[in-house]
């Protein structure tokens, strides 16, 4: 019984994210076009704005409930806060544009986690496209925070998404910079996840390329041959070395002195 019970509190928060698995990327999905629209539109009517911004926070206080009930749910309070320190973090934050949209990233790699049975291929390229995410929320959040600043060079989402590219893959033409607090908070986020993603990526193919070779390597149908010929060597030396040790049925000498007379 006591077994039984320890096991119900992970079987409850494993049936929760389950459920919640679908509502929560449909949210977060919402959630960037709802952080998109006022920033690419910048002459968008009060009334929308308004709603863009209500949308925001009723997503994000749909964020707490979640990680609530999953704490409530796990029977491990302690490991459970330990291990979504970041996901706690981004919660308690102020309620500032750049920073919310670290929400919508805390969201899709608490998928990437669900994601762990998932084939290597499909998991690199979910983490392509998270990649190619966390560069287009990256963009809006500097240019929300670059656009108005005095001395700014990002002024336009084509110069942030350009900055975005040429931050995650370390290249770092110096062309375009942020030059505020917030847009160098956001680039700081950018270059960590990107250096995560990236080394992720390029492992799993180099991953992939070794274990294409090592397959075409073990079906070759010379390795049996190899393995048949290499035994036959050891044999032949064994002999060399110990002659008493071989059947006298295998040594062609030890047959024509056994065939010889005693005497």
């Amino acid at each position: 019984m006591q077994v039984r019970t320890e096991a119900l509190p992970a079987d409850r928060a494993a049936r929760w994210e389950r459920l919640t698995a679908l509502p929560l990327t449909v949210l977060s999905v919402l959630f960037l076009v709802v952080y998109a629209a006022p920033i690419l539109r910048p002459d968008l009517a009060e009334s929308w704005l308004r709603v863009c911004e209500a949308t925001t926070v009723l997503i994000w206080l749909t964020f707490w409930v979640d990680f609530v009930v999953r704490l409530s749910l796990t029977g491990a309070r302690r490991r459970f806060l330990r291990d979504h320190l970041f996901d706690l973090a981004v919660l308690v934050l102020p309620v500032l544009r750049p920073l919310r949209a670290l929400r919508l990233i805390t969201v899709v790699l608490s998928l990437s986690r669900r994601a762990e049975s998932w084939a290597r291929g499909r998991l690199a390229v979910y983490v392509g496209a998270t990649t190619m995410l966390l560069v287009l929320v990256s963009a809006l959040a500097v240019l929300d925070a670059e656009r108005s600043a005095a001395g700014s060079n990002i002024a336009s989402f084509d110069d942030a998404l350009w900055w975005a590219t040429v931050t995650i893959t370390t290249v770092g033409y110096g062309d375009h910079f942020p030059v505020t607090g917030t847009g160098r908070f956001v680039a700081l986020g950018l270059m960590i996840g990107g250096i995560g993603l990236i080394g992720f990526v390029t492992g799993s193919l180099a991953t992939w390329i070794v274990d294409r070779v090592s397959q075409k390597g073990g079906t070759a149908p010379a390795t049996a041959d190899d393995i048949a010929a290499l035994r036959a060597e050891i044999e032949a030396l064994r002999r060399q070395l110990d002659p008493e040790s071989s059947p006298a049925g295998d040594d062609p000498d030890r047959r024509s002195h056994a065939a010889q007379p005693s005497g």
